[in-house]
């Protein structure tokens, strides 16, 4: 008779272990839950699935983590694939495909979920750090009114425009970014490495050199004998910044000085706006409320002082008040969104105007970024030659003082 091993949870939430012969897996789980034990695993042969050490365990756990794009792609190759086949072939169908290793793992736990007689929401909460509160809670509604595979639909897409955003934010940071680091350390190489050994040529001239020439000298010996220390320094700044972020009164003191900056505080406002707007059009959309969706947005939200508004709106229309009410007193929304989400909640489609904002601000950030973007290049490359301009002149006018002195 074949053996099984299984692990499995009794009704006092302890873990067992052990094997027992049955004709069948079928057999197996039924003898199982005849003892009343929930069966976590069953495997074929005499040998008990062993749980890894505790240090491989939390490192297993770390590790172990769906990225925003591999969230995004399977929750596509779900939508798309539960449509034509069962949800648990479906599931174990990604996980053959996926060629990483942790995917399949995690994928391949949900579907064991599945199998057990899990809804996909609860499957899905067997990997919370993969999938987040926001996306079980949709998921379980589709499951509630038997349209999973639309809702399926809609979250896809919701994720592959906010990793679309992503994308564009990225690439069109990318190039200032690197022109920058380039800049600055072209700027260091000329006054640590060149600059001193062509001034040193002048020490012996016996005239007072001029004062540009003077000052970028005394820079230049300052950089060459105490770069170590300004490197020292601005690195125990960047832990000592690090550790002090991490107290909420400073935190919430940074992010809204975050937001007030001239142009990076627009950019993080819109964004935030944006992102809320069309998670709370698919939500509502979903048939979810807007209270739930506004209070799991919340926990999605990075900087302190919008996700305290978002938390603020959940009070206000908890309390009985309007969204487009909450959203204009909590002043930092863009005019736009308070607008839009007026004209919904008086027209009752609040869905579909949360998306018209969503689609307008994003649309607002693109042309901002290009726009900001296409003046800081040129800025930079404007800095970096003022700078340059400035080193080869304090070597030149030297050596046109020397030649004046020769041809008198």
């Amino acid at each position: 008779m074949p053996s099984f091993a299984y692990v499995a949870v009794d009704t006092r939430g302890k873990e067992r272990r052990g094997q027992l012969a049955a004709d069948s897996r079928e057999r197996a789980r039924a003898q199982l839950e005849a003892k009343k034990l929930h069966v976590l695993r069953l495997a074929d042969g005499p040998d008990v699935p062993t749980a890894p050490a505790k240090g491989q365990a939390l490192f297993s756990r770390q590790r172990r983590k769906l990225s925003p794009k591999q969230l995004t792609v399977f929750t596509r190759q779900l939508a798309t694939i539960s449509e034509v086949s069962p949800l648990e072939e479906a599931l174990r169908l990604i996980a053959r495909q996926s060629e990483a290793d942790h995917v399949r793992a995690i994928v391949g736990r949900v579907a064991d979920g599945v199998v057990e007689g899990r809804r996909l929401a609860d499957a899905l909460a067997r990997e919370p750090r993969s999938f987040p509160p926001l996306y079980r809670a949709m998921v379980a509604a589709g499951e509630s009114s038997g349209t999973l595979g639309e809702i399926l639909e809609r979250v896809a897409k919701l994720l592959e425009r906010q990793a679309e955003m992503r994308g564009k934010l990225v690439s069109a940071l990318a190039y200032p970014v690197v022109l920058a680091i380039v800049a600055v350390l072209v700027v260091a190489a000329l006054m640590i490495a060149v600059v001193p050994r062509v001034v040193e040529q002048f020490d012996n001239v016996g005239q007072q050199l001029p004062l540009l020439t003077r000052a970028i000298m005394a820079i230049s010996a300052f950089l060459a004998s105490w770069w170590w220390v300004m490197l020292l320094v601005a690195g125990l700044g960047a832990v000592g910044g690090w550790y002090l972020l991490k107290r909420p009164e400073v935190r919430l003191w940074a992010d809204g000085l975050l937001l007030r900056l001239p142009f990076l505080g627009r950019l993080l406002r819109d964004l935030h706006a944006a992102r809320m707007a069309r998670t709370l059009a698919t939500m509502i959309e979903s048939r979810l409320p807007v209270v739930e969706g506004l209070r799991l947005t919340a926990g999605t939200v990075h900087n302190r002082v919008l996700r305290r508004a978002t938390e603020q709106l959940v009070e206000a229309i908890r309390g009985g008040g309007s969204l487009s009410g909450a959203l204009g007193r909590a002043g930092v929304f863009p005019p736009l969104l308070v607008y839009l989400a007026a004209t919904g909640e008086s027209s009752g489609q609040l869905d579909a105007m949360l998306a018209r904002a969503a689609d307008t601000l994003e649309r607002d950030f693109d042309t901002f970024t290009a726009t900001v973007l296409s003046l800081l290049e040129p800025l930079i490359i404007i800095v970096m030659g003022a700078v340059v301009a400035t080193i080869v002149l304090a070597i030149l006018l030297p050596i046109l003082q020397l030649q004046s002195l020769v041809g008198a």
